[in-house]
């Protein structure tokens, strides 16, 4: 910039000079025109590098202009862009400063989110919590119901069974006062014995005193005291007798009593083939239980071992339910492991079972020889010969295998137990074809060409020789 300045003092120096010697030098040449051409030409030669320099100069000068008047539109639009720099930097430092507030209310709305998530959190607790307990609650309910209706058809079963009982008491009371008047009989025929041998011990004493008399006086009388005593012997022997006589009536009145109880209470469903429904048998090993008889399927005399008739039962049950037998008669049932085998080894019986698809179609199947075998073999079943409507014999893969419950597994699979698989107790191999104790839906199944899902399922068994009858 000082440059500048010193060049354009520079430049107005030479330039005043310039005039002076230019006004001079036209003074001295007026005088002469002659030497105007020469003047003329001595003054450019003069002047000309001095133009050429002014030219330069002025040129340099214009340029420096105009650079210092570029520089000072950029010292302005400097001063412009550092005032709208300061301007920005203000701007800045107030978003800044907002951004700070904005971050502090950030950091206290997290904080007053997390209290709220850990608040929402305890209260979801509290709520799961309240939920399980009503879950809960609403399982002990439904089981108090189920309780309460099972309660309902067993007290219901009681009374037809009390009824039943009551018809069969009145029919024991005329037997028992039958054999109350023959027991007077034999009770009068011991007082007449009883009574003969009162006389005779009379006897015994008048003949003890006679002796004693005799003993006295002769041998005649010790040899009438061997008779006596011969005779005693005998009373002695016929009261003997006699008293084995009433040991002997005691047993035939048991044994009436049994063969009566035996003769009133049958050990099959035979009997009652006119009047189904349930009845009481009377099996050895087992005792006096209820069955429920069916002569509508399949003829008359029939004993329903197992029974799926879309009830509420649940047939996931462990090997002790399974061997006692559980259920209602009036729903969903399962006789009991013991006494099929205890009634269906009194004699050979037959097998019939009835099927009712999802669809309405009915099946049945029958074997003329089931047996099932002992706890201690697993209760094995075994069917015998196949007949029926359903074209493929599913139960065949049940043939001679143990019963499997989840707490006892017996079957051939090795991929776990089928029982606890299928949720149910059965004949299971690996795992089966026809399972009827399965739960309500897709595994209640039995394969014949296809798979049939069944709504019903009935399993009965009565005496083989009923079927010829």
């Amino acid at each position: 910039m000082c440059k500048l300045k010193i060049n354009s003092v520079l430049f107005l120096i030479l330039l005043q000079i310039f005039l002076v010697a230019t006004a001079a030098f036209d003074e001295t040449c007026e005088s002469d025109r002659e030497m105007e051409k020469q003047c003329r030409l001595h003054n450019y030669k003069t002047v000309k590098p001095l133009l050429d320099y002014f030219r330069q100069v002025r040129n340099e000068l214009e340029d420096k202009e105009i650079k210092e008047n570029k520089l000072n539109e950029l010292n302005s639009d400097l001063m412009e862009k550092y005032h709208e720099i300061v301007r920005i930097h203000e701007k800045f430092m107030n978003e800044a400063d907002l951004l700070d507030d904005y971050k502090n209310k950030v950091l206290k709305g997290e904080s007053d989110l997390q209290l709220s998530k850990n608040k929402v959190e305890k209260l979801e607790s509290e709520i799961n919590s309240q939920q399980n307990i009503i879950v809960k609650l609403k399982g002990e309910l439904a089981d108090k119901t189920t309780n309460l209706r099972n309660c309902e058809l067993q007290f219901k079963n009681l009374n037809s069974s009390l009824i039943e009982k009551d018809k069969k008491i009145k029919i024991f009371s005329e037997n028992i006062q039958n054999n109350t008047e023959h027991q007077k009989t034999l009770e009068v025929q011991l007082e007449k014995s009883k009574s003969k041998l009162i006389n005779k011990d009379k006897d015994i004493q008048l003949c003890q005193s006679a002796i004693d008399t005799l003993n006295r006086t002769s041998e005649n009388i010790r040899e009438q005291q061997k008779k006596i005593q011969l005779e005693l012997n005998e009373s002695e022997t016929k009261l003997i007798d006699k008293v084995k006589e009433n040991q002997l009536c005691q047993s035939e009145i048991d044994i009436l009593n049994k063969t009566l109880l035996n003769t009133l209470v049958p050990t099959s469903c035979s009997p009652f083939g006119d009047y189904p429904g349930v009845h009481q048998l009377n099996v050895s090993g087992v005792g006096l239980f209820d069955v429920l008889c069916d002569s509508q399927l399949a003829g008359p005399g029939w004993i329903v071992i197992q029974q799926r008739v879309g009830g509420n039962e649940s047939f996931n049950r462990n090997w002790a339910t399974y061997r006692k037998g559980f259920g209602s008669y009036k729903s969903d049932f399962f006789l009991g492991l013991e006494k099929i085998h205890r009634i269906t080894s009194l004699q050979r019986h037959e097998l019939y079972i009835h099927l009712v698809a999802l669809n309405g179609s009915t099946y049945n199947a029958r074997y003329d020889d089931i047996k099932i075998s002992d706890e201690d073999n697993g209760y094995k079943l075994s069917l015998g010969k196949f007949s029926g409507t359903i074209i493929r014999d599913s139960m065949i893969y049940t043939e001679n295998m143990k019963f499997t419950t989840f707490d006892r597994d017996n079957d051939e699979s090795g991929v776990g137990n089928c029982a606890v698989i299928y949720k149910s107790g059965w004949w299971y191999r690996k795992c089966y074809s026809c399972n009827l104790n399965a739960p309500y839906g897709p595994d209640l199944i039995c394969y014949e060409k296809n798979k049939i899902e069944l709504k019903e399922a009935k399993m009965l068994i009565r005496p083989k020789e009923a079927m010829k009858k």
